[in-house]
């Protein structure tokens, strides 16, 4: 594995706008796909191995699994917007999405051995909080854990981080299993406001660590792609003026469980929230500024 930024586009084929495969990344469990539709524009496909999350990014759809039931998505207008409604569908299912008004969809992916049931999550019930403090304040919409959702191997969050302002700091790993600590493969999709005149981007960091050698310092904009292997990873910054969101997906041989290792010289930053506020754009939902 060598390519670790995976513009927008580069994985499109047929109706995929992205078809990020375990077999793509290099690795075991991680990956993600995205659909773009058009008004009433409906897309067939069978999640095989995977489990996977349906999350509208942009739009509400119809949800149809194994033609046993159907499902509302209310969406949202765009991911600045707040939180979704999202639907979880276990592996060796048969999907159809159609889109009410056109838009698009994420679907994390997870290899997995168990099935679970198909199950809805509310907008109203994504549980949504604040992490950091002053200019490392973040806000997380944390829909895809395991008090959520029953699954077998996929965890998946969306973070909103405001302009100008950095997160996952402190830099943290979690590529060893062990009692305190996680074996997890992740993949950052990213989408940033634009700013007048101009479309917005982010930046972001991932350093090597003892599981692996890995130098990761990218300009990311709406569509990309960020595969964290192993290392530590962080900060991920916003410019002033334009906010920017993610979407993680995450899996490994560890299960569920998200344990995390931060990096010694980092102790400080926790340490200083203690002083500090959060930033109240982190607090709340709505279109950035600008926009």
């Amino acid at each position: 594995m060598g390519e670790y930024r995976i513009p927008a586009g580069e994985t499109a084929h047929d109706e995929w706008a992205m078809d990020i495969t375990p077999e793509r990344a290099g690795w075991a469990y991680s990956g993600i796909r995205s659909l773009s539709l058009d008004p009433g524009q409906a897309v067939s496909f069978s999640t095989a191995g995977d489990e996977v999350m349906l999350v509208p990014l942009e739009g509400g759809y119809r949800v149809g699994v194994d033609g046993e039931g159907d499902w509302d998505l209310v969406g949202r207008a765009g991911v600045f917007d707040g939180p979704t409604d999202v639907l979880y569908v276990p592996r060796d299912a048969h999907v159809t999405v159609t889109a009410v008004g056109g838009g698009r969809l994420a679907i994390p992916t997870a290899r997995a051995e168990n099935r679970f049931p198909v199950q809805y999550v509310a907008a109203d019930d994504v549980p949504v909080f604040v992490r950091g403090a002053g200019a490392w304040s973040r806000r997380v919409r944390d829909f895809g854990n395991a008090s959520v959702v029953d699954a077998d191997h996929l965890i998946a969050v969306e973070v909103i981080n405001p302009g100008g302002n950095w997160s996952g700091i402190p830099r943290h790993k979690h590529d060893t299993a062990g009692e305190h600590e996680s074996q997890l493969e992740e993949i950052y999709y990213f989408e940033a406001a634009p700013t007048p005149g101009a479309d917005g981007y982010g930046l972001m960091r991932v350093s090597s660590s003892e599981a692996g050698e890995i130098d990761v310092a990218e300009e990311v904009r709406s569509g990309d792609a960020v595969l964290v292997p192993f290392g530590w990873h962080g900060p991920v910054t916003a410019p002033p003026e334009s906010d920017l969101y993610y979407l993680n997906v995450m899996a490994g041989s560890t299960g569920r469980s998200w344990n995390i290792t931060n990096i010694d010289e980092d102790a400080w930053v926790a340490k200083r929230w203690e002083s500090l506020d959060p930033d109240p754009r982190a607090t709340r939902e709505g279109r950035p500024s600008g926009q």
